[in-house]
C-alpha cells in the first residue's frame, strides 16, 4: 500500500492532547479524570483533593524517574487517558531530578541555573515525545497564575514559562475553567483575559455538570469530557474525512459538467444548475470560477436585460458568411447538372445531323 491517502481512507483514530488549567478548588482533577479510562499521574497531591467516589487508577509520584520507569515499563493497555497533574509540579520534579543527576545545573537555593533550564527544556521536549509514543489520550493539569499589563489582568497557565510555549504548539485543546459557587464553566476560547485553543469548533463557554445534589452526594456519571468534549472532537474530525470525500466527488462532476459547455443553450442551462448542486464547503465558489473561464474561453456574452448568454457579434458574422457560402456551392452544383444535360443532348443533335448528310 502506498503513502499517499485518499480523504476517505485516511486513519482518525485521533489522541487528544489538552491542558485544563484554573483557580485553586475549580475542581480541575475531577474534570480531568472524565476523560475515558484515565490514570492520574499524580505530582501535586490531587487525588487527596478528590471525592472517594471520583478517584481513579493512581501514580503517585515522588520523584522524577517514577515517571520514566512508568512510561519505559508498566503495562499502560487498559488505559486511554494519561493525566499529569499538575504540569507546574511536573517540571519542579523534572528539576530536582536533573540537579541530582548533575549539581552543575542547580544554584545553592536549589533552583535550576541558566545551563539548568536549557536542560530541562530538552527533557520536557523528550518526555513529551515518550507520552506521544503511548499512543493515548494526555490531559495535563495546572493552576493558573496572573499576568498583569498596567491595570490589565490575564490569568494563564502556571506552566514553566518556555516549557508552557514549547507545549502549546502540541496541544489540541486549553480550557480555562472557572467555578463560581457550584457553578462551574470551561471556555476554549482564548480571550484577553485568558489563554485558550480550540480546533473543534466548541461553544464559547461550556457548563460543566455539578455531579452533587443539595446534599451533596454524588448522583451523576464524571464523563463531562469523555462524552461532550473528546467524542465530539473526534466525531468532527469523521465528518471532515467524510466532507472531503464529498467535496472531491462533487468538484469532479463540476468539472465535467462545464467542460461539457459547447453552445450557448448549454451556458444558459448551467445558470440553473450550479444551484442544483448539493454544495460542500466552497463548491459554490468553485463552480462559478470555472464557468466564468469557460464562458470568456468560449467569448459568450451575458446580455443584463434578458439574463442569458448569447454569443459575440462576430462570431454571428462568420456563421452567417459560412452558411452563405454554403448556399452558393449547393447552388453552383445545381446549375452544373442541366448544363452538363445540354451538352450531351447537343452533341446527340450534331451526330444525328451528319449521319443525315452522309444519306
Amino acid at each position: 500500500m502506498g503513502l499517499i491517502k485518499k480523504p476517505n481512507e485516511l486513519n482518525v483514530n485521533v489522541r487528544i492532547k489538552m491542558l485544563v488549567y484554573g483557580q485553586p478548588g475549580a475542581g480541575k482533577t475531577s474534570l480531568a479524570l472524565s476523560a475515558p479510562k484515565p490514570l492520574l499521574i499524580d505530582f501535586d497531591n490531587g487525588v487527596n483533593r478528590v471525592d472517594y467516589e471520583l478517584i481513579k487508577d493512581t501514580v503517585q509520584v515522588e520523584n522524577y524517574a517514577d515517571v520514566l520507569n512508568l512510561l519505559n515499563n508498566e503495562d499502560l493497555s487498559a488505559y486511554e487517558t494519561l493525566v499529569i497533574d499538575t504540569g507546574g509540579k511536573m517540571l519542579d520534579c523534572m528539576s530536582e531530578y536533573l540537579i541530582a543527576s548533575n549539581p552543575r545545573l542547580g544554584k545553592r537555593n536549589g533552583s535550576l541555573t541558566l545551563e539548568g533550564y536549557g536542560v530541562r527544556k530538552v527533557e520536557f521536549t523528550s518526555l513529551l515525545k515518550l507520552i506521544n509514543s503511548k499512543k493515548k489520550h494526555v490531559v495535563f493539569v495546572a493552576h493558573r497564575t496572573t499576568e498583569k499589563n498596567g491595570d490589565d489582568i490575564r490569568y494563564v497557565p502556571l506552566f514553566g514559562g518556555s516549557n508552557y510555549d514549547a507545549l502549546a504548539t502540541e496541544l489540541d485543546l486549553v480550557g480555562y475553567l472557572v467555578a463560581e459557587g457550584s457553578r462551574r464553566t470551561i471556555t476554549f476560547d482564548p480571550c484577553s483575559t485568558s489563554e485558550g485553543k480550540n480546533t473543534c469548533n466548541l461553544p464559547a463557554v461550556m457548563e460543566v455538570p455539578n455531579l452533587k445534589n443539595a446534599s451533596r452526594v454524588i448522583v451523576k456519571d464524571n464523563d463531562f469530557l469523555e462524552k461532550e468534549i473528546f467524542k465530539r472532537y473526534i466525531d468532527r474530525l469523521k465528518e471532515r474525512s467524510i466532507e472531503g470525500e464529498t467535496y472531491k466527488k462533487l468538484v469532479k462532476e463540476i468539472e465535467a459538467d462545464i467542460n461539457a459547455i459547447d453552445s450557448v443553450d448549454k451556458a444558459n442551462d448551467y445558470i440553473k444548475k450550479v444551484s442544483e448542486y448539493h454544495h460542500v464547503g466552497n463548491s459554490m465558489a468553485v463552480a462559478r470560477e470555472k464557468f466564468s473561464a469557460k464562458i470568456k474561453e468560449l467569448g459568450y456574452v451575458y446580455n443584463t436585460t434578458a439574463k442569458s448568454y448569447s454569443a459575440p457579434a462576430s462570431s454571428q458574422t462568420t456563421e452567417n458568411a459560412t452558411d452563405n457560402a454554403q448556399s452558393q456551392e449547393q447552388e453552383q452544383k445545381s446549375d452544373e447538372v442541366p448544363a452538363k444535360g445540354t451538352k450531351k443532348l447537343t452533341q446527340k443533335k450534331e451526330k444525328n445531323g451528319e449521319s443525315a448528310e452522309q444519306a
